[in-house]
């Protein structure tokens, strides 16, 4: 599935820094706003190993499978990535390029589909419309030429004319460009042990950057030139006053030039100023070469940017190759983060869930909780639970637990526990109500109800829906609820309070479990095992509480109550 993901990270724009916005879709399996939340917390667990905030929209790329070929394909997949550090990724910095070149340069067209090419390319560029628009391309160092078929001839008498048969050869200096802002990247992806697409691409690269890299190189200037002529002529003077010349050296100073032994004291010292000889007149005192001097100093300006211009195009074929390869990069960079990020999550899973026709949970923790007890639970000889229990008892959570198993395992990924479960279609969670009882809520949720598609590969969970009508006639809406359903081959997990009120009223292949209260800690603290009891109504958690309230606060209305209670229990 490499080639998949890539294709996603690809088709997708993905990005390291330029975050994508765009939010995750959840699968079309998932029926209702509570699930499609659960399905969202499920999503962050796996994407807090991702270091890139794009990465977690390749997410999107493992929605929920609808066949158990599908499933087996991604579960091969993610049990042989292999195990990678991303956390070195964090110090990867947003690309903020610094090089440009050290020329004026500029592109000539006079094609308007071919301006509106380099104006998108972001290319220096000059539009030639009439003989005004070639005044002032003297003043560029260089000026590359593309389509100018009626102003070729003018465009051919400026020595810096560059033309060009190919946009894509076009001031190339602007990959150069994109190129410095990776520099810190590249160099530290140096230092990081990568996968062998990733060491690639970064080698590739690694050859590229010398042609961003300063060259220090310190160039003669007009004062330079003038202080080294001062320093020589001073010179020279010093030493000839010491000199004894003979009469034919004086003869040949005054009328002839310049003596021999005096000659060979200019060139010395000359030659060690670091000054071009061809810029000093050779005389007594030295003088410059004016027209020398300043021919010397155009040439060495230009010089630079004439190295720099031809090693651009000695490297062109690299240096075209920068765009392809930095986004080849960028897509590997997130890649890896992904396989990195995903092996980090399953490294505290443990199993691989099975396809079955029943539901069934074995030792499963919860991810969602630190600490989580290991839970078991069925849907196997029953396709209806009845999930009773004390308040914070683990109803609620049972339910998230089970739609998080169901996220996982239709995504290919693996689980904590023995999991086996339908291929389910639609999953349906009702969350509980925590608005007041209404006519308007009761008719929603009943709306809501009606809307449900039906089928064996239906999942609908409930939680309290007594809430949100009359307590008189809440357990007959539950039981029938559940007949109805049942009637439909659905599987069905209803938590509630109404435990007693509907356990003689239980419709043919529906079950009544219980997650109970056994007792007080020594600090009068609830002892809930969240491990539910099948088959079982769990005891009622109010005399527990009287007793905790009797035994903690010793007030009379509290003792009294906690004495009836185990009066009327025999107790």
């Amino acid at each position: 599935m490499r080639e998949e993901v890539l294709k996603f990270i690809q088709e997708n724009n993905l990005s390291l820094f330029d975050r994508n916005t765009a939010r995750s879709q959840p699968s079309m399996v998932l029926k209702t706003k509570d699930a499609k939340d659960v399905y969202s917390r499920v999503l962050d667990l796996i994407s807090d190993n991702f270091i890139f905030s794009d990465t977690k929209q390749i997410l999107k790329l493992f929605n929920f499978a609808d066949s158990e070929k599908e499933i087996e394909k991604r579960q091969a997949f993610f049990k042989t990535l292999p195990q990678l550090n991303n956390s070195e990724l964090r110090s990867l910095q947003k690309i903020r390029p610094f090089w440009k070149p050290k020329y004026d340069v500029c592109v000539v067209t006079e094609s308007e589909s071919t301006l509106i090419q380099l104006q998108k390319l972001g290319c220096p560029v000059v539009f030639i419309n009439s003989d005004s628009d070639l005044n002032g391309l003297e003043r560029y160092d260089l000026v590359q030429v593309i389509d100018c078929e009626n102003y070729e001839t003018a465009l051919e008498r400026l020595p810096q004319s560059v033309f060009i048969d190919d946009i894509e050869n076009v001031y190339l200096e602007r990959f150069l460009s994109n190129l410095s802002g990776w520099k810190f990247n590249i160099e530290k992806l140096d230092q990081l042990d990568l996968n062998a697409e990733l060491s690639e691409l970064r080698n590739k690269l690694k050859e590229i950057l010398p042609l961003i890299e300063e060259k220090q190189k310190t160039n003669i200037t007009q004062r330079d030139i003038e202080v080294a002529l001062d320093k020589i002529n001073s010179s020279i003077l010093n030493q000839i006053k010491n000199m004894t010349l003979s009469g034919d050296s004086v003869i040949s100073l005054l009328s002839k030039g310049i003596p021999k032994e005096i000659q060979i004291l200019i060139e010395k010292e000359i030659s060690t100023s670091g000054i071009p000889e061809e810029l000093f007149d050779i005389s007594v005192p030295l003088r410059l070469e004016e027209k020398e001097v300043e021919n010397y100093l155009k040439r060495q300006s230009t010089q630079e940017f004439t190295n720099s211009a031809a090693m651009v195009k000695k490297h062109s074929a690299k240096i075209k190759e920068i765009p392809n390869l930095l986004k080849k990069l960028e897509q590997e960079l997130i890649y890896f983060d992904f396989i990195a990020g995903i092996s980090k999550f399953n490294n505290k899973l443990s199993h691989y869930p099975k396809v079955s026709s029943n539901l069934e949970i074995n030792k499963s923790k919860n991810l969602f909780l630190s600490n989580a007890q290991p839970i078991s639970f069925n849907l196997k000889d029953v396709r209806c639970s009845i999930l009773t229990g004390a308040n914070s008892g683990g109803k609620t959570t049972l339910i998230e637990h089970i739609i998080q198993l169901v996220s996982l395992s239709l995504m290919g990924m693996p689980v904590s526990g023995e999991t086996s479960l339908p291929i389910f279609s639609e999953v349906y969670y009702f969350a509980k109500n925590k608005g007041s009882m209404s006519k308007g809520a009761f008719e929603t949720l009943l709306t809501q109800m009606s809307e449900i598609n039906p089928g064996e590969r239906t999942l609908i969970l409930a939680d309290e829906i007594e809430a949100v009508t009359e307590p008189g006639v809440a357990g007959e809406i539950i039981v029938s609820t559940a007949e109805y359903f049942l009637d439909k081959n659905c599987f069905l997990i209803i938590a509630t309070h109404l435990g007693q009120e509907i356990k003689d009223f239980l419709p043919k292949n529906c079950r009544i479990d219980g997650i109970e209260a056994k007792g007080l800690t020594e600090n009068y603290e609830l002892i809930v095992d969240h491990n539910p009891v099948l088959g079982r109504l769990a005891n009622s958690t109010p005399e527990l509480i009287v007793e905790k309230m009797a035994k903690s606060l010793k007030k009379d209305y509290f003792l009294f109550l906690y004495e009836s209670l185990r009066k009327r229990n025999g107790t």
